[in-house]
């Protein structure tokens, strides 16, 4: 009896030991063994790396998970997924099971309901298709561009290469540099003109202070010009000009004394043949002086 009764324990441990194999098995699966589910399937042309397990979200939240995935050898081509979800959770007709993939490439289900007020049947078989994944779309999307890219760049370069091996390019260069030399040059003329500012300046500087000076003195001439007594010498300039004009009349009038002496014809003759008779005199004296003057000696 005792005997048997080990035996009995052994038994019991080994099935209590498989049941919590089998049980723990699928709780690591995240199968809830004590949880009621419903199962519905799903067929798709390729399933995109999904594995069992793996969740069947709604709205982002999980409601179930994928129960397991079976090749349709009764439809070549296709594979049948068995979908676990929620008793609680009611698919209405029409709504789709899409395979879905994030940025790490990890598939999951989606399930997307439709408005329809008819339900599917337990067991039955759901509208379902797989989403291009997102390395999908950057190869359809991008890949063209960056193909159109590239083109661009090879043009930029083989445009890089003939502008690199154009002569006219070597040609600008050597001028460049002849010009940065002139503008070398340039700054050094400019450095020693500005080394010679400083007497320029100084000259400058004197030449102010004379202008300065010039300046005082044209002040003073133009004070002594003001206090000067110009009224009294403009009426004496015209005094004098109203002599020079009685003058010059009194020489114009031939009846004045003046007059006579530049108007009278005889007597102008008479003034030359005394000079003429006066100049003979002279000449006579000149050469016979006893005639003229006599001289006695005691």
């Amino acid at each position: 009896m005792k005997l048997l009764k080990k035996e009995l324990v052994i038994g019991l441990c080994v099935v209590m030991a498989l049941l919590v194999l089998f049980f723990g098995i699928d709780f690591l699966k995240g199968v809830n063994v004590f949880k009621a589910a419903n199962y519905y399937y799903a067929n798709y042309t390729d399933v995109a790396g999904l594995q069992k397990s793996a969740p069947v979200t709604l709205n982002g939240f999980k409601v179930g998970q994928v129960r397991a995935i079976d090749y349709d050898y009764a439809n070549p081509g296709h594979v049948k997924v068995e979908l676990s979800v929620n008793r609680e959770l009611r698919v209405p007709k029409g709504s789709e099971a899409v395979i879905e993939q994030d940025i790490l490439g990890t598939s999951t289900v989606v399930l997307h309901l439709s408005e329809a007020t008819e339900y599917e049947a337990v067991g039955s078989t759901l509208a379902s298709h797989t989403a291009a994944g997102m390395l999908d779309n950057v190869s359809k999307n991008l890949m063209p561009s960056v193909g159109a890219v590239f083109q661009k760049v090879d043009s930029l370069l083989t445009n890089l290469n003939k502008l690199v091996a154009d002569p006219a390019l070597a040609q600008s260069v050597g001028r460049l540099d002849a010009i940065t030399l002139n503008i070398e040059q340039t700054l050094r003329q400019l450095k020693g003109a500005t080394a010679a500012l400083p007497p320029v300046m100084k000259n400058v500087n004197d030449v102010t202070g004379n202008l300065n000076c010039m300046s005082e003195n044209l002040v003073k001439v133009s004070s002594e010009l003001s206090e000067a007594p110009v009224d009294s010498i403009m009426d004496n300039l015209n005094a004098l000009s109203g002599n020079l004009k009685v003058l010059s009349a009194s020489l114009n009038n031939p009846d004045s004394s003046l007059g006579l002496i530049t108007h009278d014809r005889a007597l102008y003759d008479n003034l030359n043949n005394c000079a003429a008779s006066l100049d003979s005199l002279l000449i006579d004296v000149k050469k016979n002086p006893k005639r003229y003057i006599s001289i006695k000696l005691l």
